[in-house]
């Protein structure tokens, strides 16, 4: 089986046939690695229920592991989850930056990405190739750890390409990125609820 190709691109300006070659790959149902503000992701298209499957399948995911979802902005988010004046607020303050939310969804989330209590997890990264991929798509993409199997996370786009490249379509190589997850913030409820303090400030949240 080939391994997917590593194209190299500038972090800070992604070039506009990295990220039409990256978006050709996602709307052909395909999977591609590339780096956010915290982990390098693996991602594809929301609404490809057959590429959400073969996220599971090489990561050797149970069905009911969490994933999430990029959104390009807070309009964006509001079509996909519930947002009210708290969430928002928090929103605004923390958005992009290296955080997911955790909110309700609303109808036109996939049943294959709706965690417990109809809620889901959405991320606006500081990552300008993130962000480019999701405006040129069109929609979200998917994005959950470039991680094996046994739960080693990858931070180099060659380590990528040798652990898991038989089953992606594309790495985007943006260098070396540190071994940092997201912070998960839960605005599901009446308050935020820090869930995992990762990446990021979450000090101002914290009672």
């Amino acid at each position: 089986m080939s391994l997917a190709h590593i194209v190299e691109f500038d972090p800070a300006h992604p070039q506009p046939r990295v990220v039409e070659r990256a978006v050709t790959a996602l709307s052909g149902g395909g999977l591609v690695a590339f780096p956010t503000d915290t982990y390098y992701g693996l991602g594809c298209d929301l609404f490809d229920k057959r590429a959400i499957e073969r996220i599971y399948l090489l990561k050797q995911l149970p069905r009911d592991h969490e994933l999430s979802f990029i959104c390009q902005d807070l309009a964006e988010i509001a079509r996909y989850a519930i947002v009210d004046n708290a969430a928002y607020r928090v929103l605004r303050r923390k958005v992009p930056g290296p955080f997911t939310f955790v909110l309700p969804a609303t109808r036109l989330v996939p049943e294959l990405v709706l965690r417990r209590q109809k809620t889901v997890g959405i991320r606006i990264p500081d990552s300008p190739i993130a962000l480019d991929l999701v405006r040129r798509l069109g929609h979200p993409i998917i994005s959950t750890s470039a991680a094996t199997p046994d739960g080693e996370v990858l931070i180099d786009a060659r380590d990528i390409k040798e652990r898991l490249g038989h089953g992606l379509d594309l790495i985007l190589d943006g260098g070396y990125r540190p071994s940092e997850p997201s912070s998960v913030i839960d605005l599901s409820g009446p308050e935020p609820v820090v869930r995992r303090a990762g990446k990021g400030d979450v000090s101002d949240l914290l009672t």
